[in-house]
C-alpha cells in the first residue's frame, strides 16, 4: 500500500458514516453491530502505519484527514461499546485491535510513536 492510497483508505473509512457510499465501511458495520470484514481491520491499521511514516516531519496535516482519523478513534470506540451494551459478542481481537487504532492515531497525531 503506497502513501496516498493509505490516505484515501482512511479518508473512506474515516468519513463513511457522514458520506454514506460504502456500505461495508469498518465504521458503518460497527454502528450496525457487526464485525468488520476480514483483512479490513489489517488493512486499516496498515494504512494508518504507512500514513504515520509518511507524516513524519512535517508540523500540518490537513483538516479532513484529521477530522477522519478522529471520527475512527472516536466512533470505532462509541460503536463498539454500544454493541456491547445491546448484547454484540465481539472478538477478544477486535478489542485489542481497537487499543491499536487507537494508538497509531495518537502517533499519527502527535508526531510520536506510542507503543
Amino acid at each position: 500500500m503506497d502513501e496516498q492510497t493509505a490516505r484515501n483508505f482512511i479518508l473512506d473509512q474515516g468519513m463513511a458514516l457522514q458520506e454514506q457510499r460504502n456500505p461495508n465501511a469498518f465504521l458503518v458495520l460497527l454502528q450496525q453491530g457487526k464485525s468488520p470484514v476480514p483483512g479490513q481491520m489489517t488493512s486499516l491499521l496498515l494504512a494508518l502505519k504507512i500514513l504515520y511514516q509518511s507524516l513524519q516531519g512535517t508540523s500540518t496535516i490537513d483538516r479532513p484527514l484529521a477530522y477522519a482519523l478522529y471520527r475512527l478513534a472516536r466512533d470505532s470506540r462509541y460503536y463498539f461499546e454500544q454493541g456491547r451494551r445491546n448484547g454484540v459478542s465481539w472478538s477478544p481481537l477486535l478489542i485489542a485491535d481497537l487499543d491499536r487504532l487507537d494508538r497509531l492515531v495518537g502517533s499519527i497525531l502527535s508526531g510520536v510513536w506510542q507503543d
